[in-house]
């Protein structure tokens, strides 16, 4: 038995699962604690199932907090960004690129030291140990609890990383610190980003993570609990005290990895419509497919791995206008059962048009009998477009795909759609994101800058599954589960050496002692 929650920004949803049934499922209103939300939907998702708080093996938790702290601009800490790369990279210091609000809310503390390596591991020059203890002398002035470190070509050799952050903790013990090898890719600059919003979010993550001990130690759930990342695989909650910017969207990828056990589907599109905007994604092996440019969260631009997501504002809240020729992108939001017709409100919305044109029985269709046949006909065909015209855009080849429909405006899409081979309404879509928290495996990754001189591509490659393997296994996967499902590779011509930058994921079951 395993329970999976996922914590969105309006709805909490849990899903008790024993093996790949689904024997309970429900939705709550996220609470501003976190806490009580998660314990409430635990005490309801268990209710009349006959299973008891000893019955379940582990529980595994999607949550949002991280990437709206980000976009709020609320509960960061300050940080100091450290880069090891003088004499280079001088041309743009760290934060350059930020919105001037966050970069102000992060306290722009900027420190640059010679250090860094070259693609091949080379040095750019030593590492500045003096400078490394200078810079801790100015985070202990400052009253800095968190730091970024930061140098060229990391992900190659880590060495000049893990020295700093030595010196560092010995200077400064305590500061909580961020090595950009183990959080994003091999792009220097965002990753760069992506370890600076690691570190701000230290504290948070602390808190998120000791919120969600007591909800479980409440419901006297002993049961060891884990936390889903964006690329669908799971975190242990260490480890999520660590790396918290890893959450980022890991809403969306439950919805799909939910849709694709739901509907069993490896190879599809699935659309999520939830109240105010629909996530549309494609499945490659069972997998969101993941963005190949660098991705935006709140404004600036980083590259760890991000699902390849279109958001579009189409939800069960959408406002309805100009006689249904015009939907979104606002909406009513969690405000839907006061301002919708159906419930008395005085806002047209999409959920008001389903129930005038018969599809859905919710709230009172009395309410909505005025409501034109024309308006109904013309907003129907405009939801229908909509979705349609982004998942034509979404997919790689013109073929049609079956599309898959989760979340709770799936009810939206009652037509069959032009760009799909079928569409698929399963059943428990609404919690498909929950479902996709509880089935969710344990990963590892390897993306690095291989020379291909002296040796074979095949042997490189070898090497490289194997380390992507080894990661899965030290992260909890059990060890004849382990497969790989993504290879990417990509000459670099500009670089000597044949160079090679190869990305591999491999995934397996979670062992649960």
């Amino acid at each position: 038995m395993r329970i999976g929650i996922d914590v969105g920004g309006t709805n909490t949803d849990a899903a008790l699962m024993d093996g790949l049934l689904v024997k309970s499922a429900c939705k709550t209103p996220t609470t501003p604690d976190v806490s009580s939300g998660i314990t409430a939907v635990l005490r309801q998702v268990l209710e009349g199932t006959g299973v008891g708080p000893a019955d379940i093996e582990a529980v595994m938790i999607g949550t949002t907090h991280f990437t709206n702290a980000v976009v709020e601009r609320r509960r960061l800490l300050e940080v100091a960004a450290i880069r090891l790369g003088l004499p280079a990279t001088k041309a743009l210091p760290p934060l350059t690129d930020w919105p001037a609000d966050l970069a102000d809310t992060l306290g722009r503390h900027v420190f640059m030291v010679r250090g860094g390596n070259e693609f091949d591991g080379r040095e750019i020059a030593p590492l500045d140990e003096a400078e490394i203890r200078r810079i801790a002398g100015e985070i202990r002035a400052r009253g800095l609890k968190a730091a970024a470190v930061t140098s060229v070509f990391s992900p190659v050799t880590s060495v000049m990383e893990k020295r700093a952050a030595e010196i560092l903790l010995a200077e400064v013990p305590g500061l909580r610190i961020s090595l950009s090898h183990e959080v994003g890719r091999v792009g220097f600059l965002e990753r760069e980003n992506a370890t600076i919003m690691n570190a701000c979010l230290a504290d948070l993550a602390a808190k998120v993570v000791s919120s969600f001990r007591i909800a479980l130690k409440e419901m006297r759930i002993a049961a060891p609990f884990f936390i889903s990342q964006n690329d669908g695989t799971l975190m242990t909650p260490d480890f999520v005290e660590r790396y918290p910017v890893l959450t980022f969207a890991s809403g969306p990828t439950n919805s799909m990895r939910g849709a694709a056990m739901l509907a069993a589907r490896k190879e599809a599109m699935v659309v999520d419509i939830g109240g105010t905007t629909s996530d549309v994604g494609m499945l490659m092996h069972g997998f969101p497919r993941e963005s190949a440019v660098s991705v935006d969260i709140g404004g600036v631009r980083t590259n760890f791995r991000m699902p390849d997501v279109v958001a579009l504002g189409l939800g069960g809240g959408s406002i309805v206008r100009d006689d249904g020729r015009r939907i979104g992108p606002d909406s009513v939001g969690y405000e839907i059962t006061s301002r919708a017709l159906v419930f008395g409100g005085d806002t047209l919305t999409t959920t008001d048009i389903v129930v005038a044109a018969g599809l859905e029985q919710i709230g009172d269709p009395e309410l909505v009998r005025h409501v034109p046949r024309s308006t109904i006909d013309n907003a129907l065909d405009t939801i229908h477009r909509m979705v349609d015209e982004v998942v034509d855009r979404m997919k790689t080849s013109a073929e049609p795909l079956p599309v898959i429909l989760v979340g709770g405006g799936a009810i939206l899409v009652s037509r069959d759609l032009p760009s799909a081979s079928e569409v698929i309404r399963p059943e428990n879509a609404a919690v498909a994101n929950a479902i996709g928290a509880a089935i969710a495996q344990v990963g590892g990754e390897v993306d690095r800058i291989y020379s291909l001189e002296g040796t074979s591509r095949d042997a490189v490659l070898g090497a490289a599954k194997q380390e992507a393997s080894d990661r899965a296994a030290e992260a909890g996967a059990a060890a004849g589960s382990i497969k790989i499902v993504d290879i990417e590779e990509v000459p670099l011509a500009y670089l000597p050496g044949s160079a090679t930058r190869i990305r591999i994921k491999a995934v397996g079951d979670l062992v649960i002692a």
